[in-house]
């Protein structure tokens, strides 16, 4: 079965996020100054083949965990979604 992992690779909500400081501080030279806070993150679709959503989340983990994630300075969520035929 065909199977989309859709992966949300966030900074660690403890670690200074530069990137996320220098938007809020665009927002704020653009006249925007209602927005408190931004945080930037990485957002991963995977097309993967696997038995069963299980086995998919399985995968995405491993591929996350091994490569698509800093699990010193990043946290990630996993959603798995079955793709129609």
């Amino acid at each position: 079965m065909n199977f989309i992992a859709e992966i949300k690779i966030m900074p660690l909500k403890e670690l200074l996020d530069p990137q996320g400081k220098a938007v809020l501080g665009g927002l704020s030279n653009l006249g925007i100054k209602s927005v408190n806070d931004v945080r930037i993150g990485k957002h991963i679709l995977l097309n993967l083949e696997a038995a069963s959503a299980e086995e998919a989340k399985a995968i995405a983990e491993e591929a996350s965990k091994k490569l698509l994630a800093n699990q010193v300075m990043e946290e990630f969520t996993i959603t798995i979604s079955k793709l129609a035929n």
